[in-house]
């Protein structure tokens, strides 16, 4: 086995402490205004757009730098159908079969549930594959 050859961060510079301690605390700030969005639109975002977001995530730090992980962007009706059914499919069988009461109780005042409409009105699902047991892609959490 050859030894790893570890490769510096390219320009790394280091803030200073109360440089880091702001920016830390605005970051904060910012995730804590976040919210789970319920309904969704049609409008067309940029697919430039949704290209730079992907570049990006893809660039995530991981167990040795593998990055097990594809991103599908899907825009062809029917497939996004397909995706619809299925996912309404392993919904219907959480809130019916795998969901404990106090998580339902939870998500009651929701009113979500095993509908997804919005599979079929968004203009770009992102499908998120992860690649396991070797070299064989599955949906992540799969």
């Amino acid at each position: 086995m050859s030894k790893a050859v570890f490769i510096p961060a390219p320009a790394y510079k280091e803030s200073p402490v109360e440089e880091m301690a702001t920016r830390a605390a605005e970051f904060r700030n910012m995730m804590q205004n976040r919210r789970t969005v319920r309904e969704f639109s049609d409008r067309l975002v940029p697919r430039e757009l949704i290209e730079e977001c992907l570049r990006t995530a893809g660039t995530a730090p991981n167990g040795a730098n593998m990055q097990p992980w594809h991103f599908v962007v899907v825009n062809d009706p029917a497939m996004k159908h397909e995706i619809r059914i299925a996912a309404e499919k392993e919904e219907s069988e959480f809130y019916r079969h795998k969901a404990p009461p106090e998580w339902l109780d939870a998500l009651a005042p929701l009113g979500t549930n095993e509908d997804k409409p919005f599979l079929d009105i968004a203009p770009y699902p992102i499908e998120v594959l992860a690649l396991k047991e070797g070299r064989k892609l599955r949906p992540l959490g799969e």
